[in-house]
Formats: structure tokens, sequence, C-alpha cells
């Protein structure tokens, strides 16, 4: 049985659910649309109804071929919700679990996509704030881009802005995926365009590599890597596009290259990318094969100790939204954390955690890299061992010659002394 919004659209089915509310496949007067119907508790929130209004005319102005537009906002009593275009497709997350990571010129196509659509939305004076493969769709109807890529488009436009109410959030709380928050974010600091061009480098160095550059753990370690910790190259991976990436990845907000400089980049480098296959590469932290050794030794650290016959989580697996399902990743979290103090952001290596590897590269610290350790420690031993021992060998025996021509009569055959 469909379901009403306000007077002019309809719910027929959930199409998926996120932290902030719950998507379904719509009908309105001018067809089908994508109507993302928000949670309850922000619905109830007149603060956040009023801005919602406010915000009304900025969303429905951003009209771009790389953003999903905003049809209407609706205010009914207990619902609020956007009325948006519906996207024949699939999110970048989805492909991406099924497909771990892409080729670097369909990861560049899609990422130049998502740039152009940002760069619309700054020049509009609109910051987006929690861009993630999320909120990135695929059109499957579109013609075929490079690398075969298809057409890429950035959903969720204002969702941050409305749930980031003063009241709410005060400057105390960080609106976002800890992920891809941005370190001028986990500072504190107002949210501007260059947040975003940080959040988009973070997509494409997972698309490239199948893991967020800082991710991984309790959320609060992740936060404190963003301010902390300096990317780690990725094996294999072109110069020209790394040092892209480095200068989106920076930590000063200034140093970042905007939307549009972006966008023209990525398909700057597409032909230099193009036939190259995805990376071969580990993740920090990852588990070894069963059969491999130590397999079982390690477990990753996690909230708390594994209990017996538990699988064991790579990554942080705490909803961070009251009510929300737990989350296999910090990635799939859009929600409010309190801000990190400073001597709580200075702890931590600079760049040393998580370092990728060639695949089959044993981790720093794991029991393999141990047991590897230990067997070249072994080999050195003995090795020593054998070397002192023909040292002593050949000493003794030319201390014995020595002896031998200096006193005669000590030697076995000598003569008699004469009485």
């Amino acid at each position: 049985m469909a379901r009403k919004i306000g007077s002019r659209y309809a719910a027929h089915q959930i199409l998926g659910r996120g932290s902030a509310g719950t998507v379904w496949l719509g009908e309105g007067p001018e067809g089908p649309v994508a109507i993302k119907l928000l949670r309850e508790d922000l619905a109830s929130d007149q603060e956040l109804v009023g801005r919602f209004v406010q915000e009304r005319t900025a969303l429905l102005g951003l009209e771009h071929p790389h953003v999903v537009s905003v049809r209407d906002l609706v205010v009914d009593g207990n619902d609020l919700a956007l009325v948006m275009d519906l996207v024949r497709g699939t999110d970048l997350r989805t492909r991406l679990d099924r497909e771990r990571r892409l080729a670097p010129e369909s990861a560049a196509a899609i990422v130049a996509d998502v740039a152009d659509g940002l760069a619309a939305a700054h020049a509009a004076g609109v910051v987006h704030r929690d861009v993630k493969p999320e909120n990135v769709l695929l059109d499957m109807q579109g013609p075929l881009g490079p690398g075969g890529s298809h057409r890429a488009l950035l959903t969720d436009f204002g969702v941050a802005k409305l749930i980031d109410t003063p009241r709410r959030t005060r400057a105390s709380k960080i609106i976002g995926t800890p992920d891809y928050l941005a370190p001028e974010i986990v500072e504190g600091l107002p949210p501007r365009a260059s947040v975003d061009i940080y959040a988009l480098a973070t997509v494409l160095y997972e698309l490239l590599a199948g893991f967020t550059p800082f991710g991984g753990g309790h959320p609060g370690a992740v936060l404190r890597r963003h301010v902390t910790e300096t990317v780690v190259p990725l094996p294999g991976i072109p110069d020209e596009l790394w040092q892209l990436l480095v200068q989106c990845l920076a930590k000063a907000p200034a140093s970042r290259l905007r939307a549009p400089e972006l966008a023209a980049r990525l398909r700057e480098l597409l032909p230099l990318l193009a036939g190259m296959p995805p990376l071969d590469v580990d993740e920090p932290g990852a588990e070894q094969p069963e059969d491999a050794p130590g397999a079982a030794e390690e477990p990753e650290p996690g909230p708390g100790p594994a209990r017996s016959g538990e699988p064991v989580r790579r990554r942080g697996a705490i909803p961070l939204v009251p009510g929300a399902r737990p989350a296999g990743s910090n990635r799939d979290t859009h929600t409010s954390m309190r801000v990190p103090a400073p001597d709580e952001l200075a702890g931590g290596a600079r760049g040393t955690a998580r370092a990728p590897r060639a695949s089959g590269a044993p981790r720093p610290g794991s029991a393999r890299n141990r047991a590897a350790v230990r067997r070249r420690r072994v080999a050195l031993s003995a090795g020593a061992l054998a070397l002192a021992a023909v040292v002593g060998v050949g000493a003794w025996l030319a201390t014995s010659g020595d002896d031998a021509d200096a006193n005669p009569q000590d030697t076995k055959h000598s003569a008699p002394a004469t009485p």
C-alpha cells in the first residue's frame, strides 16, 4: 500500500536505509521520484524544520548533470522529506562491495564526475559535507565512460547541514562520517568547500586501494589519524596520480585543489591510466588466509576482546547513531561525535600506523612478520656461531704450530735429554 508524502507524492517501496532516514521509490505529478524521508526524531525538531525550509531555495536551485537534483522539500505533520530525481542504477558503495577496488581509469573517471558536481555546488555556495561512496550514484541507463565507468552523480546535498543545527551540535560536536572527515572538521573549524575535496580524495584512494587511508578501528582513533598522520604511498600507483592525491589530502585546507581543478587534472590523467589493472595491495591490518603462517594467532585490536567462536571484525562496528544498525566500518555512519581535545589529537605516530603493503607482504608487527624476523635472527645466530667456531679452530691450530717450533722437547717425537 502506498504511503502519502504531502499532498503530491506517494511512496511505494523502500530502496535503502541510512542513518539520517529512508529512501523510497515514489511517484509524483511528473512521474517516478526518489523520496528521502528523514527520521522521526529529526522531523519533530522544530529548529531543524525551520532550517529545512530556509535551505529550500538553495537546494532546489542546484542543477547539474552530476548532481541528483532536489525537486521538492516536503513538511507535512511528522513527515520531513526531500523529493529527488530517480537514478536508475546503484550506488558506488555497492559496486565497491562487489569488486573491492576499481581500475585506476574507472576510479579517476567517476571521481572527476563527482568533482564536476561539487564545482557547481561550491559555485552556488553549497558545501556537501558528507561525500562518500554511499552518496555517489551510478547511472546504469546512460552510455559508458572511460574505463567502462557509468556516469556518477552526487546525492544527499543538504542533509548534513540540515542535521547540524546549532542546538543539536553546538561547538563541541562533529557531523560527518569518520573515514572521510577533513582534519579541520575534527579540530572543530567550520566546514568550507575544501572539506568536500578532502573527502572526495579519500573516496578516490578507497576506489584504488579497497580501503580508506585513515580508517579502521575505533572512531576516535580514526579522527586522530586524520589530524596526526600523513598518507602513505600505494604500491603500483602512477606518480602523477599519487601527487594529485597527496595534494587533495593535505592537512592545510588552502593547499588542496579546488573542485574544477581536480576534475580537470583527473581527466588529463585518463590516457595515462588507460588499461591499467586494479592495484594489488593488502589492507593494513587485514587478516591472513587461514592456511597462512600465524593466520589465527593475532586478532585485530577492537573495542573489546573477541569471545570464543565469534568472528574478528577488521573495522570498528560501533553504531554511532542511537538505534542504527551496527556498521562494518566507520565509513557507513553519518553522525554527531564529540570534538577530541588537543591532547587526544596529539597522540600517535605520524604516517606509520597504516602503511599499505604489496600483496602477500607480511604486516609489520603481525605474527607472520614476527615469525619471519625470528627465522632471520636464528639464521644469523647460527651463522655467527659457525663463523666463531671456524675462527676459533684456526686460531688454535696456528698457536699450536708456533709453540712446537719454539720448544722441540715438548713435542711427542723429541729426542731424550742427555744426562
